[in-house]
């Protein structure tokens, strides 16, 4: 499994594009955070890391499809899927390494804003949140490793990279968003749009945020990363 792991980092960052998706990722949130108006901390009034915790989710939407593409799609359109099959290796440390690659290059993209930690501390006279803020930091590390997982999946289905990408980039969009916006219809007004919500990522995302770490919230994570996961053995199965 470390073996994929490992060719799959090699590929990511063998050109430019590895460096820029993540160059990008950083730019853009410490634009939202430092520079947009509406959204930085200096037209707020207060120190803190709200609007990084809002607008990061939808910025990983884009940049996990970007990184799990090629994982499979590549292998399929390239042919070099079925030299892999020859390897002695299960279709769970194929599909393990691959997730973990992915994994791994989203925390490497995640990890340095914990600079913006700092900042928001030093620009702070009475001190931060930070039971919240290791909340927040946590939901976004299991969003970024659901968003792998959905990405991964998609990959499987298509020998396209660019379809992946779309079709990943759609399905973490419905996975995230689209369950609190339908819980929001008024036929579902009567007690059903709680549960509704709940199918969401969105829902447990903002509960972890809180500071409070709830079972619950963990174990949707962990089932939907194994759901997906699963599907993308059975793809396999099927090639």
């Amino acid at each position: 499994m470390w073996s994929i792991c490992k060719k799959e980092l090699r590929q990511f960052f063998s050109s430019l594009t590895g460096y820029l998706a993540i160059i990008v990722f950083l730019v853009l949130n410490g634009l939202f955070l430092f520079v947009f108006p509406d959204s930085n901390i200096f037209d707020a009034g207060y120190a803190s890391l709200d609007s990084f915790f809002g607008t990061a989710p939808w910025i990983l939407l884009l940049l996990i499809p970007a990184i799990t593409m090629r994982s499979f799609s590549e292998e399929f359109k390239g042919g070099t899927f079925e030299i892999l099959k020859t390897k002695p290796l299960t279709s769970f440390q194929i599909i393990g390494g691959k997730y973990l690659a992915s994994l791994i290059i989203a925390w490497i993209a995640i990890v340095p804003t914990l600079v913006y930690v700092y900042s928001i501390s030093a620009l702070s006279t009475g001190g931060i949140d930070t039971g919240g803020i290791a909340g927040s930091y946590l939901g976004l590390f299991m969003l970024a490793s659901v968003f792998s997982a959905i990405g991964i999946c998609c990959s499987s289905f298509t020998n396209n990279a660019v379809v992946a990408f779309l079709l990943s980039a759609f399905a973490c969009f419905v996975v995230y968003s689209a369950f609190e916006a339908l819980s929001r219809i008024p036929a579902f007004s009567a007690g059903l749009d709680y549960y509704i919500e709940m199918l969401g990522i969105d829902h447990h995302y903002k509960s972890i945020s809180r500071g409070v770490i709830d079972s619950r919230d963990m174990l949707y994570f962990l089932s939907v990363i194994v759901f997906f996961l699963f599907l993308t053995s059975r793809n396999l199965v099927k090639r």
